[in-house]
């Protein structure tokens, strides 16, 4: 069941006549030496956690660390309770979902890194809005967290997930990258879709930088988990729509990762460019000189 790209997981899909999450399991299995049982209850865990933390802030704001943000998710909820939204159920859903994990985690709360802590809020987000709006089991979601953990592992395996190595393209970037295959597998795709969404989300998110305001992972950070879901559902769209992607992942992914190597220093999680070098940003954090 290994597979050291998208093709030869697509084409372990075809062989076995299964998912790209179905093929995920079973390689935990195999080079975990486990079991099925195990693998599941683990990422069960990692549901639960994720959770957690996509609700408890909507009704106990918990301010971050660097004291930047702090009841964005509360403020959304609230919005949405009023027939103010004008996203829609599954977006509003994900962008109040995404931007409250962001807040536990620039308050020292527990997170899962989907596949960064900077952009946690990405896969739950989408994946629990899809749950609320479409009724879809805890096992089914369990299966989309799979689908996104085999699309963060090729990131990491042929590329870069950390913002200071690719800048945010490498972090939301991948993190939606995950979430796109995720939802394009709950929804009813197929693998080829999968990767055709996750190629899309990068291709619509090449070149963004990382630039946290006073060097915290807190602001634009929560922003861009919210836009990062919002391009997720994108993708995952065109993608169910049976629009093909014209460029495909494994090529998306080594483009992502020379553009990421090409960003200067100030814009790759140093916080001397971009918005943390803004005016307004430096008074606020007080940390420039």
């Amino acid at each position: 069941m290994e597979f050291k790209n998208a093709n030869e997981l697509l084409a372990l899909c075809r062989q076995e006549g299964c998912s790209i999450s179905e093929i995920m399991r079973r390689r935990e299995c195999i080079l975990g030496e486990t079991t099925v049982d195990t693998v599941t209850r683990r990422m069960k865990r990692a549901l639960e956690i994720m959770r957690e933390s996509a609700t408890i802030p909507l009704t106990s704001p918990v301010r971050s660390m660097g004291g930047l943000i702090g009841g964005e998710a509360k403020h959304l909820a609230a919005h949405a309770a009023k027939k103010k939204d004008i996203c829609g159920p599954v977006l509003q859903k994900a962008i109040t979902y995404a931007m409250a994990v962001l807040e536990v985690n620039a308050s020292m709360g527990l997170i899962v890194a989907a596949p960064t802590a900077g952009s946690s809020g990405v896969v739950p987000g989408l994946l629990l809005a899809l749950q609320d709006t479409y009724h879809i089991s805890d096992a089914r979601i369990i299966e989309g967290l799979f689908n996104a953990g085999a699309i963060g592992y090729l990131a990491m395996r042929n590329a870069t997930v950390a913002g200071a190595v690719g800048g945010c393209q490498a972090e939301v970037g991948i993190a939606a990258a995950m979430a796109a295959s995720a939802a394009v597998e709950l929804m009813g795709g197929e693998p080829e879709q999968c990767l055709s969404a996750a190629s899309t989300v990068l291709m619509n998110m090449l070149g963004l930088v990382c630039d946290p305001v006073g060097g915290l992972v807190e602001y634009p950070c929560q922003n861009r988990n919210a836009a990062g879901v919002a391009n997720a559902l994108v993708a995952a769209e065109i993608a169910l729509s049976g629009i093909q992607q014209l460029i495909p992942f494994d090529e998306m992914l080594a483009a992502m990762y020379r553009v990421g190597r090409y960003l200067p220093a100030e814009l790759r999680e140093t916080a001397q460019g971009g918005c943390a070098a803004t005016p307004s940003a430096c008074e606020r954090c007080g940390c420039c000189g």
